[in-house]
């Protein structure tokens, strides 16, 4: 398991709210964006789009801490939505939740299996069956994990993962109480053993219906010679 590095995104305050505001902004480059604080009255910021796109596009976009670097001061925050251009894609704005020192957080941290190679189970004709590509858990910002990483090579077929089976960092506790299922190795389902026999029979079939006429023909041949 790997803990998530925490990227800095430079912003600049800005008073001016509204459609207008926000499309004058973006075509000087920027995105708007809003951080919102428990208990305390949001921020509206503008950052740069080249450095949210680029952050963005790194993957995990809202399970990562942040730094926001907004007119020289450091704020931490986790990104909490955000807004794309209907046709071009591009961002065009982002919302922030503040993170106070010592306050716990809920991120989805995704799930990455290794070991695929080396599976028995897969070996034997069982297909991994992932339950859970993301996981949510609730922790500090500084223990939050850029992943679950999940070895698979020694299981086999009617083995799985749950949750309790899987060693968390001190602080990392998944928000589902109960041992829910993180992935298991099914083997292949009758209907699917089922299909190369019915098709050999299906392949059969024609050769078995056109042998009928050919043996009906012979038979009328024999008839004719000995009319002759």
């Amino acid at each position: 398991m790997t803990t998530a590095t925490k990227p800095l995104l430079n912003a600049n305050s800005r008073d001016r709210a509204g459609k207008g505001a926000s499309r004058a902004l973006r075509r000087e480059g920027k995105v708007p964006g809003v951080v919102y604080s428990h208990g305390k009255e949001a921020q509206s910021i503008a950052l740069s789009a080249n450095e949210v796109t680029l952050e963005y596009r790194r993957g995990r976009f809202r399970s990562r801490l942040m730094d926001i670097k907004v007119d020289g001061k450091i704020i931490q925050a986790l990104p909490k939505d955000v807004q794309f251009h209907p046709v071009s894609d591009q961002i065009e704005h982002v919302d922030f939740i503040r993170v106070e020192a010592g306050q716990s957080v809920r991120v989805q941290v995704p799930v990455k299996f290794s070991g695929q190679e080396k599976c028995l189970g897969l070996k034997r004709g069982g297909v991994l069956n992932i339950v859970r590509h993301e996981i949510e858990f609730t922790c500090k910002p500084e223990a939050i994990p850029a992943s679950i990483d999940l070895n698979v090579s020694t299981m086999d077929i009617g083995d799985s993962i749950h949750i309790n089976d899987i060693k968390l960092p001190e602080g990392v506790a998944p928000v589902i109480k109960r041992n829910f299922t993180v992935a298991t190795i099914a083997g292949r389902s009758s209907a699917d053993e089922e299909k190369p026999v019915a098709a050999a029979e299906a392949a059969a079939t024609p050769a078995a219906g056109a042998a009928a006429p050919a043996a009906a023909a012979a038979k009328d041949a024999k008839k004719d010679e000995k009319k002759k």
